[in-house]
């Protein structure tokens, strides 16, 4: 079977997400993708620290030991970002989170 004749599917899972969660996290994706490099690597460590504490809050959530979340670049931080965005809302911990998705929409802008 080739390449092209390979079934593809569009479904997702539905994300635990609230909408407005789910809507930052879209934008702060649509921005990130049109940021130039340099201006990417600028706002990363802010991204990470994000990132990072939202990891953290769940693995102590959830009685684990926090670890860090591994710097894989720039390219990579957006889908580091869901997925803890994914990982809080799945836990029922994504009280507030759209403010600070928001917070960080705009620091991007």
């Amino acid at each position: 079977m080739d390449a092209d004749s390979v079934p593809r599917t569009t479904a997702s899972p539905r994300s635990p997400a609230t909408a407005s969660v789910a809507g930052e996290l879209r934008r702060i994706q649509e921005r990130w993708r049109v940021l130039p490099l340099d201006r990417a690597t600028g706002y990363s460590g802010r991204v990470r620290t994000l990132v990072q504490q939202l990891a953290d809050d769940l693995a102590l959530s959830g009685g684990a030991r926090t670890e860090p979340v591994p710097d894989l670049g720039p390219a990579t931080l957006m889908d580091q970002l869901a997925v803890v965005v994914y990982d809080a809302g799945e836990a029922g911990r994504s009280d507030g989170l759209a403010v600070e998705l928001a917070a960080l929409r705009r620091l991007i802008s």
